[in-house]
């Protein structure tokens, strides 16, 4: 009986471990296949702009918490392209972001104070109601830091960025703030 009172509370923390993870794995699982659904839409062609669009993705997300604006969770897309120096100089642009990554548009749906993009930010007030993102070409906000892809100079590619907090992570005084974040290159 005391061997078994003393083994019970290390493996009663063990199970809680356990399943702490556990669902956060498979909470894991839903961002992945959340941000997956928001990239492939994205790439062929669904304008994200629209209220309409928005709420397809919302429903997708239901258990999650994502809204429109806030909500428990954020979906970054982003449209990448690359500027050569030579199309600087055949547009005669200077200063340019020549011979780096920018983000040609960008939408948001969900709640931006949970965590801003990894690629970057464009400053709002370049961004109109589509998403385009004025001036791209000269603004330095608008440079992606995006190490992982290598485009030529007029290539696209689309990027899918989703966070949602993992409150059950939390550990008070130790580990606050922990969640999900995937990011999806189309």
């Amino acid at each position: 009986m005391v061997e078994m009172a003393l083994m019970s509370w290390p493996l009663l923390f063990m199970l809680l471990g356990v399943s702490v993870v556990g669902f956060n794995l498979g909470r894991n699982i839903q961002v992945s296949q959340i941000c997956r659904d928001a990239g492939s839409m994205y790439v062929r062609g669904v304008d994200f702009s629209k209220d309409s669009n928005k709420d397809i993705l919302v429903r997708l997300s239901n258990p999650m918490g994502l809204q429109k604006t806030g909500g428990n969770g954020v979906v970054y897309l982003s449209k990448i392209t690359y500027i050569s120096q030579s199309r600087c100089t055949a547009l005669g642009l200077n200063p340019c972001n020549a011979n780096q990554h920018v983000i040609m548009q960008r939408l948001v749906i969900g709640n931006t104070s949970l965590k801003s993009s990894e690629i970057g930010t464009p400053n709002s007030n370049l961004i109109d109601s589509k998403g385009l993102v004025t001036d791209y070409y000269r603004e330095p906000s608008a440079v992606a830091n995006v190490p992982f892809i290598s485009l030529a100079d007029g290539e696209f590619a689309y990027i899918a960025e989703t966070y949602f907090p993992s409150p059950d992570f939390d550990l008070v005084g130790y580990r606050v703030g922990t969640g999900n974040y995937t990011r999806s290159l189309f």
